[in-house]
This record gives C-alpha cells, structure tokens and sequence, in this order.
C-alpha cells in the first residue's frame, strides 16, 4: 500500500475515533497531495518519495510555525501546532542521530577525497542525496563545515 492510499485509510479510522487533529491533520495532508496529483506536468501519479518530500516540508513547516507561536508568547497554538507535527513524522522514515550523520559524512567525504572547504559542494550534493528524508539539510551542512574546516 502507498503512501496516498495509507493516509486515505488512516482518515477513515481517524473519524471513526473521533481524533480531531489527527483527522484535520491527514486531510491536510490528502489535500496538498492531491494538488500535487492534478498539477499541470503530473502525470496523475504520486510516487511514495514525493509524498515523503511533502510531508517532510507540511513538518518543518509546522515546526516553524510552532517557533513563531513561542516566540509571540502563544503556547496554546504552537502546543496545536506540534501536536499537528506529531502526526506528519508518524509517516517519515526515523530521523538520522548527529553522530549518524557525522559517520555518514566523514564516508561520504573519504569516497569524494574531499580536503577542504573547496569541496563542500560536491560533499554536500552527495550528502544530501543520501541522507534524503533521515535529516535536516541544516544539520548536514553544519557538520560538513565542521569536518572540512
């Protein structure tokens, strides 16, 4: 079963439930799919590693979301927020530990014969490539500086 098709059975056990942000949550996400299924070049498919990619991005974009509520002293929105986040990373591959990133990285840097900073582009391509949907492209940028300075 793809991801579409999963989260299209995971709305019918929310209602059945009742789980409100659970449900306002999956039908968000059904949404922006579905507008990804029907926009002009699609080809009326959604592969599982597109819809990964957008799930990944509804995420961050609720984390920020959630920081901006914090920083305005609004806990009770960020609080629904994070809650509305919880559900997207149920469907996320689990997320790489720094120092799975870091190992990643010095292979990746090893296999490239990268040296110095000159060379972050070319690690950071590949880096990000294969750590694609398991961590923040933030992170991964952080510690390749650090390992080539």
């Amino acid at each position: 079963m793809n991801i579409f098709d999963q989260i299209s059975e995971d709305i019918k056990a929310a209602m059945k439930a009742r789980d409100k942000v659970r449900l306002d949550t999956l039908r968000n996400i059904k949404k922006v799919f579905l507008e990804a299924k029907t926009a002009p070049g699609a080809n009326d498919t959604l592969e599982d590693a597109d819809a990964l990619k957008i799930i990944q991005k509804l995420a961050k974009q609720g984390r920020e979301t959630a920081q901006t509520y914090v920083a305005n002293n609004r806990q009770d929105l960020a609080d629904g927020e994070l809650a509305q986040v919880a559900v997207l990373e149920e469907y996320l591959p689990k997320a790489l530990s720094e120092a799975e990133i870091e190992a990643e990285v010095r292979k990746i840097i090893a296999e490239t014969g990268a040296s110095s900073m000159k060379d972050m582009g070319r690690v950071m391509g590949a880096a990000s490539k294969q750590m694609a949907g398991r961590a923040d492209g933030r992170l991964i940028s952080e510690i390749v500086k650090r390992l080539l300075a």
